[in-house]
């Protein structure tokens, strides 16, 4: 941005969708202006002039307070701050030992790359030369501990002159030498200047949590400092010390998903972030395997067949805009379930975590259903005792936010827009421990303008309407213990409203679906209808 811009863009780019919002300064702080998403491909500045155009007609005086002239020049000259993402590529992850290569492979797999490992001890060097050689990996990670083990300094030498070879072979090669295998750099630069991408990186166990310089340079490595998933990753932690709250943020894209929780600054005392990538856990893999049509079917509830099933993930991942009629958007949500169940089940270092405060989605995958039926599918996989509010990065700020270079800017950035890039969900109570066939306690809700008192059955979900902006506290008193971040009969929670209103998740943590398809789709459904007015899958 310029030193002191009036307004500004900022830009998502994703494989499958463009977004851009419009932000401008008012009355002294920042405000989103309006946004807009569409299919990727679109031309950005036109974009860009349509979003200003609707400004400039909806609030001229605004606009010219601004200097926003509504034309397609003036649109392109507005700074931007951009994140993108890319469709995930192959790292050829290599180590001495299979002990070696774990940790290595651990922080590959969460950085959006799909990895192909190998360990000296496991693969001859015509098996390792023909990994190398595949033109599908474009980057290769050769790891060793710092310092290198008595098992694994025999084999550094050898291993080293081999990747070296195959990179004078394929110069295109991006390099990364990772703790004790930096002392082979030298093998690399005598290759002259033919192999040029050669990166320095610490060990695979290296830095707070262990790891994260790796993966942050991995992340980087692949798509460069504007990656929307390290960005998404900032702006999370941005939004924890601007809320002074532990917040948690899901992206779901069509190639990849990221996980990230992030704990406030307390004075001197840094944050926490805890974040990862899987490419394996997208809306929809490039070629749905047997694992993934099942899982989509177990979530599904329209009755499809196997074949059908993976025809309609084929036709979602060529067309991921289309299809969001009828049953078409009941069954895009059972394939977000699908995705974030494969990103809950790869992050259990996440999970373990203490629960967060906010838990905020992003990404178009939940732009097809209404706010309720959003905070169900996340509560029916994000499975928590603990209460959370939920909101919808709805304009695709917080990734493009998170490449502000200047920690402090990021974060006053972030402070000003928090009300205007988080569209509230509600808040989601979800207890652990109830015995089912009996009666569970009762629930009262304390609120300015909402007051309600219901029975609380196990097995079951209430919904109470707290409507965005509104706080109240849920009372509870539970025949048996339960846990709700503590364990307990008695609990006086604050709860914010939102679109699906306050949800109270009475079913297993960790939920249990029954067997049979019929009546694992009849439950599904049931569920669903309570919560999505007019929906007909």
């Amino acid at each position: 941005m310029t030193d002191d811009p009036k307004a500004f863009f900022a830009l998502d780019l994703g494989t499958a969708t463009t977004s851009a919002a419009l932000v401008g300064r008012v009355a002294g702080r920042w405000r989103l202006l309006g946004a807009l998403s569409l299919p990727a491909g679109v031309g950005l500045d036109s974009l860009l002039a349509t979003i200003v155009a609707r400004f400039a007609t909806v609030d001229p005086e605004l606009a010219d307070d601004l200097g926003i002239e509504a034309t397609a020049e003036a649109a392109t000259a507005w700074p931007r701050l951009t994140a993108r993402s890319t469709a995930p590529t192959t790292l050829a992850v290599i180590a001495a030992t299979e002990r070696g290569l774990e940790p290595l492979v651990r922080a590959a797999e969460r950085t959006g790359w799909r990895v192909r490992p190998a360990a000296a001890e496991r693969l001859d060097p015509l098996a390792m030369t023909s990994i190398l050689l595949d033109h599908e990996v474009t980057a290769v990670l050769l790891g060793a501990s710092t310092p290198p083990s008595g098992d694994e300094r025999g084999s550094l030498g050898e291993l080293a002159a081999l990747v070296a070879a195959a990179a004078f072979r394929r110069p295109e090669l991006t390099i990364l030498l990772a703790g004790g295998m930096v002392e082979q750099a030298p093998r690399f630069e005598a290759t002259g200047e033919r192999v040029s991408g050669v990166l320095r990186a610490p060990a695979a166990t290296a830095g707070s949590p262990p790891g994260a310089p790796l993966r942050e340079l991995l992340h980087r490595a692949r798509a460069g400092r504007d990656e929307s998933r390290l960005s998404f990753s900032r702006g999370i932690a941005a939004l924890a010390d601007a809320l002074d709250r532990k917040v948690e943020g899901i992206e779901l894209g069509i190639d990849g998903a990221v996980r990230v929780h992030a704990t406030p600054r307390h004075g001197d005392v840094e944050g926490t972030v805890h974040a990862a990538t899987l490419a394996t856990a997208g809306l929809v893999p490039l070629e749905p395997d047997e694992a993934t049509v099942d899982r989509v079917l177990g979530w599904s509830t329209v009755r499809l067949d196997r074949h059908r099933m993976r025809d309609r993930l084929r036709d979602l991942r060529l067309m991921p805009w289309g299809d969001t009629a009828g049953d078409g958007a009941p069954f895009r949500l059972a394939a977000a379930r699908a995705a974030v169940a494969r990103l809950v089940a790869g992050t259990p270092e996440i999970s373990a975590l203490p629960p967060p405060d906010l838990l905020v989605v992003s990404g178009g995958a939940w732009a097809v259903a209404p706010g309720p039926a959003v905070a169900l599918a996340v509560s029916d996989v994000v499975r928590r005792a603990a209460a959370c509010q939920l909101a919808w990065d709805h304009a695709r700020l917080v990734a493009p936010i998170g490449t502000i270079e200047d920690e402090a800017e990021r974060v006053a950035v972030v402070a000003d827009l928090a009300d205007d890039l988080l569209l509230p969900l509600g808040s989601v109570v979800m207890p652990q421990g109830m015995r089912p066939g009996r009666a569970g306690g009762r629930l009262v809700v304390h609120g300015p303008a909402t007051a309600a008192e219901l029975e609380l059955v196990p097995g079951g979900l209430e919904l109470v309407d707290l409507p965005p902006g509104e706080r109240a506290v849920a009372e509870f008193q539970f025949k048996d213990p339960v846990r709700l971040g503590t364990r307990g009969r008695h609990f006086a929670v604050e709860v914010a409203g939102g679109l699906g209103g306050l949800l109270v998740d009475l079913r297993d943590v960790p939920l249990r679906l029954p067997d049979r398809p019929d009546r694992r789709r009849e439950l599904l459904s049931a569920w669903q209808h309570a919560l999505w007015a007019g929906m007909d899958g």
